[in-house]
């Protein structure tokens, strides 16, 4: 009852009929032979987290059909019938499908077979387009890794301004669309505190730039936190006084002729006369 849903439940119930031999025993001569017919309900209790182990209780009526039918007009009578009831613990086997029962199974038609079939080659073909793809943009992304770090080993034609012949000039690169001082310029602005702490007088002029692309407000609010950038690591870092300090956005730089190298901040040493 309720049908099978591919795993047995804890507790079911099975309908039995059928038709069977029935031999009857008795003390002495006399024993019987007969065809009997066993109408009956199956009680499973099933057990375990496998449900390998099942606990059936088995009523049943077994009628004897050789009756006397002319006495009880029926063969389906109580005086033919007894009352049966088994009782068991039954282990169930593993299967070939691994399991201690039986698997529900979806069948499928050849057309159905044949379409899942042109699926997947389908989906094969696509699999290995997509590879010829993938190995197409790993060339590119090679190339374009070995640009960039060329680019980055490129050292920049520097112009320096000075106010006289002792006065040093830094610049500071930064990376696209970034303000943040990358720690392989801290030297750079290292450079800058030394040279203020030797001269106590003396004060630096901090210009940021930045390069062309984007629009033109980004690039001025870029060009001046650049400044800002450099100016903080020398306060915080260096203990250099703000007062000391001019730090001017200049927006989008030309004095290089490759856009990537005006990502800069350019200290400038000014003496006090």
């Amino acid at each position: 009852f309720g049908g099978y849903n591919g795993v047995p439940r804890t507790f079911e119930i099975e309908t039995v009929t059928g038709v069977g031999w029935l031999h009857s025993y008795v003390n002495g001569d006399g024993d019987a032979n007969s065809w009997s017919t066993r109408v009956g309900l199956n009680f499973n209790f099933n057990l375990g987290e496998e449900k390998a182990w099942t606990v059936g209780i088995k009523p049943a009526l077994v009628y004897d059909m050789q009756g006397d039918f002319n006495q009880h007009k029926s063969r389906f009578n109580a005086n033919n019938a007894g009352l049966e009831v088994m009782a068991g613990l039954t282990y169930h086997f593993k299967g070939s499908n691994g399991k201690h029962h039986f698997s529900t199974v979806r069948p499928y038609n050849q057309g159905e077979i044949d379409n899942l079939n042109a699926r997947v080659n389908d989906l094969r073909s696509q699999v290995n387009d997509k590879d010829g793809q993938l190995g197409t943009a790993a060339q590119r992304i090679n190339a374009l890794q070995k640009e960039l770090d060329d680019c980055r080993n490129k050292v920049p034609a520097v112009q320096t301004v000075v106010k006289s012949d002792r006065v040093p000039e830094s610049i500071v690169t930064f990376k696209q669309g970034k303000s943040t001082v990358d720690v392989s310029q801290l030297p750079n602005v290292e450079r800058v505190a030394s040279y203020l702490n030797k001269y106590p007088t003396a004060k630096v002029v901090i210009k940021g730039y930045a390069s062309p692309e984007g629009s033109l407000a980004f690039n001025e609010k870029l060009a001046a936190a650049r400044a800002e950038a450099v100016k903080s690591i020398l306060v915080k870092k260096y203990k250099i006084s703000a007062d000391r300090i001019v730090a001017e956005g200049q927006g989008i730089g030309d004095m290089f002729s490759e856009a990537d190298w005006n990502r800069v901040s350019i200290c400038t040493i000014d003496h006090a006369k």
